[in-house]
């Protein structure tokens, strides 16, 4: 893991305090019956980024595993990642990325499967961040405002895949 922003790397598993200065955002969706496996490829896979309106991702990225980096691009920013843990058990699955130098934000963001004993799944995103670019600090209070779209937006996303055939 080179060139993290913050230091406590994997506090999304780990839960607790949020640091001083973080905020923290969490979001469940609900996906549906029968969408687990689904899900799980569209996230390790990266398409549920890809299918989110004005993130990309680059198609040479590797599947989501520790230590993969990926650079999300929304317009002309960028926001260089890394992946800081994974989790693949019978019920849950994700993982969690860490920000890079050069990312407006500072801190790690969750994406996790819950399958629940019916056999639905819930998508959860956890973020713990805080401003790190000029312009992000000054977008003040509408930056978390414009973070909890993109995780909506990504949950969305998320939940289309997983319920196409």
């Amino acid at each position: 893991m080179r060139n993290l922003t913050y230091d406590d790397v994997g506090i999304t598993a780990k839960g607790g305090p949020v640091p001083p200065g973080f905020h923290k955002l969490q979001l469940r969706t609900p996906l549906g019956l029968d969408t687990y496996d689904r899900a799980a490829e569209a996230l390790f896979t990266w398409k549920m980024h890809r299918a989110t309106p004005f993130i990309r991702v680059p198609g040479h990225t590797p599947r989501a595993a520790p230590g993969v980096q990926v650079s999300l691009r929304a317009g002309p920013l960028t926001a260089p990642c890394e992946v800081v843990w994974t989790v693949n058990e019978t019920h849950r699955t994700g993982f969690a990325y860490g920000t890079l130098t050069g990312h407006p934000e500072c801190g790690e963001e969750a994406f996790v499967l819950e399958r629940r004993p019916d056999d639905t799944t819930d998508f959860v995103i956890i973020a713990i961040s805080r401003s790190s670019a000029w312009y992000a600090t000054a977008l003040g209070p509408a930056g978390r405002l414009l973070q909890r779209a993109v995780a909506l937006q990504y949950a969305k996303s998320l939940k289309n895949l997983a319920r196409s055939r």
